[in-house]
């Protein structure tokens, strides 16, 4: 089933890569099924379309403007409706993305928070309630990002706006046909108070961002050599929001180091914290600071973008960190039909920890529950997966990327399988 999908995958992407491969100038045009595998959300197919307007042609690869928009679904549930917008010709010197989006998902992963102080049972998980840690979500969103570079240097500045509306339910397992067997974790959370009536509904929220970057990457694709480094606040100031004001701060530095021809070693360190008292809603905490969003989503530690074999989702509290570790080969270059290509793989180490947890008062949880549900919190203990990927790259700059991740702990899951484009960073 899995080498059926890759398949699939391979020879729709292919597909499109050689049907845009003439375009040099003017309006190109590009459509092509939106094909991909996720061991946390499944098959996904649908379609997307992207009109690229070149100019005169004299920095092709590179577009003027580019404007994107996808309608696929995934067989478990999730459905994602897109558009975004991007171009450094709108405001000169100044790259501007702007993201607009719906994406539902009937079954949604919750976890709980804290990581390990929340217990999983794959038991529960997969045989006796399958939608134990489940919950309903769908989400809009409109996000506008703006970032450049002071004068002709590499440090640079970064600033944007992010709108987000959730409407949070417990799963519908009538509508989807599925058999419920007891309450969900999601719905225990609200008998305990550890979700607030306030909140459990899900809400919206206003954000504004600001930050620095400073970026000596050689090509962005994927870097040989080379720096990139972000220091960004996001904040929900009362102003704009009525419920749950807060303020989030991220570092996230990038390196990549040339070892031998074709062989490099690349890693990342990203750290998101809380800023004050205030209390973050349970739908805002997964939320990941970028500074230019790639997948449809960005949210929680775990699953394809953070620690690719651990569950989506697995890991939330107010401070996180988590680190990436990888070496890239590309062992096979040839050329077909005129064009460079060359197969790679990686090898990866993943980890993430809670640095501070989300405060739960269990007052209101039975002692059995307790013994069930929760774990003694366990500061500095990691959650880590390790695998390894196959890469397909066309010209350098267009990727097709597979990955294989294990986690070390059963409480993390078992194994994550992700078909889609791009390396992880």
């Amino acid at each position: 089933m899995k080498r059926s999908t890759i398949a699939l995958c391979l020879f729709f992407t292919f597909s499109s890569v050689f049907a845009q491969q003439g375009v040099k100038k003017g309006l190109g045009f590009g459509a092509l099924p939106a094909v991909s595998y996720d061991s946390d959300l499944g098959f996904q197919y649908g379609a997307l379309v992207n009109l690229y307007l070149y100019g005169d042609g004299s920095h092709f690869p590179k577009y003027d403007h580019s404007l994107y928009m996808e309608l696929s679904t995934y067989t478990k549930g999730r459905v994602i409706a897109r558009m975004r917008y991007d171009s450094d010709k709108l405001i000169p010197k100044v790259r501007s993305t702007i993201d607009v989006s719906y994406v539902t998902d009937p079954m949604a992963n919750f976890y709980g928070f804290n990581g390990y102080e929340s217990n999983y049972s794959s038991i529960l998980d997969k045989t006796s309630n399958r939608l134990f840690y489940k919950n309903s979500q769908y989400m809009f969103r409109v996000k506008a990002d703006f970032q450049g570079f002071f004068s002709e240097s590499k440090f640079g500045w970064e600033t944007g706006y992010s709108f987000y509306h959730f409407t949070n339910d417990t799963v519908n397992n009538k509508q989807l046909g599925i058999t419920k067997t007891g309450e969900t974790l999601f719905e225990k959370y609200k008998d305990w108070g550890l979700i607030g009536a306030n909140e459990a509904g899900g809400g919206s929220v206003n954000y504004l961002k600001i930050g620095l970057k400073y970026d000596s990457r050689d090509q962005l694709a994927c870097p040989m050599k080379g720096i990139f480094t972000e220091a960004v606040i996001q904040t929900a100031p009362k102003f704009l929001n009525e419920a749950f004001p807060h303020t989030k701060l991220a570092i996230i530095h990038r390196q990549y180091f040339t070892l031998a021809n074709d062989l490099s070693f690349a890693y990342r360190l990203d750290y998101q914290m809380s800023i004050g008292n205030n209390h973050v809603p349970y739908y805002a905490q997964p939320l990941l600071i970028t500074s230019y969003l790639i997948a449809a989503t960005n949210q929680g530690l775990g699953g394809k973008s953070s620690i690719r074999g651990i569950l989506s989702n697995r890991v939330i509290g107010n401070d996180v960190g988590f680190g990436n570790f990888e070496f890239r080969y590309k062992f096979f270059r040839f050329e077909l039909l005129k064009q460079n290509f060359y197969l790679g793989t990686n090898v990866f180490f993943d980890s993430g920890i809670i640095l501070k947890p989300i405060d739960m008062d269990l007052s209101k949880v039975s002692a059995l529950d307790k013994a069930t549900y929760f774990n003694d919190y366990a500061a500095g203990k990691f959650h880590s997966a390790a695998g390894l990927g196959l890469k397909i790259g066309w010209n350098e700059n267009f990727v097709i990327s597979a990955d294989f991740g294990k986690a070390f702990d059963k409480q993390d899951g078992n194994t994550g399988f992700y078909v889609g484009l791009n390396y992880l960073f």
